[in-house]
């Protein structure tokens, strides 16, 4: 008994104890997780109006069911990040998954507007223990070189792909079944997901565990609250307004207190040795820059193709779908075989600018406009662009971090793709509604003028969303390295880590 008691259990072994096949399945959990995740931000956008109308909820309410989800996923991800270096990213990663299949199931039953929304925040909270625990256990299961080139090509896919997966499984839903069905899908990805994660993450949490900053929590979780709410109230108030200003000053003064905290905090929840590496700084820009103009392209070209070529929904998610299949094939081959050769300056930049090239291409569509002709070729230069900025980004800004901080550091990749796609979804509503409104400004609102209104929202949209992208180019050509990212080993994260 006391010989059989003596020897180690079967679920301690690492990651890399069990092999590469055990290490592959691994990434299979986590790649569903987080593309559950990343879809719910646009699955719930078709199944809006069908919503709207079931519940009877008013047109100002409508954006509480998309702001609900993004103020508690983004205000909460770097303490989600934190919990899970704190708990143990197997513990939190489980229970991220059973508690947004619950909030998905509240939202799928709602008997009306204040449950769904409820639901939609419970949701977000959930998703903020997920997703950066999701991506710390891809940093510490995949330590070899190659083999996570090729895992953070699969993973930045998916998280450059999941919103257009979203239209396309939402418009499905929406019209073949019900738009509570956009809701009640999470429920099987989360069972999966949970039954693949129960057996094949290790259950160990970290041996040295760091303190949990409140003082930190608060400022960071009610800054980013008060920035995300800010921009929200932006589509409804305007810029003058209390309500959106005074947010977003408020917000900007809790995220400086948070950052000068950070330097005299005895144990940071944003560790500055995370942040002020400059390709780590590089990749956090890289994400927030392109989640908000990849969030904008899905919601306005949605439109377009819905409102002014009278798409159906499934055909609006089907016309994603090149998109995807490019980003998919870009991210593998920019992982695997550019970044090890070349580094990742040429490489982000250049993806930035092609992203921006394909915004701009895009502010030439008209109501004459057709698939294959017009929409199509700035959708695939906007594939290739993403799927070199969203792996290359989301490898770097985890390589070379220490095992204890390793759910900080993935919470800050999420934190900025989450943040920016919101803020960047908000001020292009909010400059689309303003072109629309000043289009039509002393003209009749006959349909043909409506109609070229829209189209004017649209480019509008379209001709920012560049002007971020030249930012993006301009700020990472600057900031990255030169040459080939070296892998680092230190005295804190020995080769072979625990998951």
């Amino acid at each position: 008994m006391a010989r059989h008691a003596r020897q180690p259990r079967k679920s301690a072994r690492t990651a890399d104890e069990r092999g590469p096949s055990h290490r592959w399945w691994v990434l299979g959990v986590i790649g569903l997780a987080q593309l559950m995740v990343v879809l719910d931000a646009t699955i719930v956008n078709i199944a809006l109006p069908s919503a709207q109308q079931d519940l009877g909820f008013s047109d100002g309410n409508r954006q509480w069911i998309v702001t609900a989800y993004a103020l508690a996923f983004g205000s909460l991800l770097l303490f989600g990040g934190r919990i899970a270096d704190l708990v143990g990213r197997r513990v939190v990663f489980l229970t991220g998954l059973v508690g947004f299949a619950v909030a998905s199931a509240i939202g799928g039953a709602a008997p009306g507007f204040e449950v769904l929304v409820m639901a939609r925040a419970l949701q977000g909270m959930f998703a903020a223990l997920l997703a950066p625990a999701a991506l710390s256990l891809l940093t510490t299961t995949f330590t070899v070189p190659k083999e996570r080139a090729k895992a953070f090509g699969i993973y930045g896919a998916i998280a450059g792909t999941g919103g257009a997966v979203g239209l396309l499984l939402g418009g499905v839903l929406t019209e073949y079944l019900d738009w509570r069905w956009c809701l009640y899908v999470n429920l099987l990805f989360a069972f999966v997901a949970f039954t693949g994660g129960r057996r094949l993450l290790t259950a160990g949490a970290p041996a040295d565990r760091p303190k949990l900053d409140i003082p930190g929590t608060v400022l960071v979780s009610a800054g980013l609250f008060c920035i995300v709410f800010g921009f929200s109230r932006a589509e409804t108030h305007p810029w003058s307004s209390p309500d959106t200003w005074g947010f977003l000053v408020a917000g900007a003064v809790l995220v400086s207190a948070f950052a000068r905290w950070q330097t005299r905090a005895a144990h940071p929840l944003l560790p500055m040795r995370v942040v002020l590496d400059r390709n780590r700084a590089a990749s956090f820009i890289g994400m927030f820059i392109s989640g908000g103009g990849m969030f904008g392209v899905f919601l306005f070209l949605t439109y377009f193709l819905q409102k002014s070529l009278f798409y159906s929904p499934v055909s609006t998610g089907l016309a994603f779908l090149p998109m995807v299949v490019v980003m998919i094939v870009t991210s593998m081959t920019t992982t695997n075989l550019l970044v090890p050769r070349i580094g990742a300056k040429p490489i982000v930049p250049f993806g930035m600018g092609l992203a921006a090239a394909a915004m701009a291409w895009l502010t030439t569509l008209d109501l004459n406009s057709t698939y294959f002709a017009h929409v199509l070729p700035p959708l695939i230069c906007l594939g290739l662009g993403l799927g070199m900025v969203f792996a290359t980004a989301m490898n770097l800004a985890t390589a070379g971090v220490a095992a204890r901080d390793a759910g900080v550091a993935s919470a800050m990749v999420s934190t900025s793709q989450q943040v920016g796609g919101s803020i960047g979804t908000a001020l292009l509503n909010t400059l689309a509604t303003s072109a629309a409104a000043t289009y039509l400004a002393g003209r009749r609102p006959t349909p043909a003028a409506v109609a070229q209104a829209q189209l004017e929202s649209y480019s509008t949209a379209y001709w920012w969303s560049a002007g971020f992208f030249v930012v993006g180019l301009l700020v990472t050509g600057t900031l990255y390295r030169r040459g080939v990212p070296q892998p680092r080993v230190t005295a804190e994260e020995p080769a072979t880590v625990r998951v």
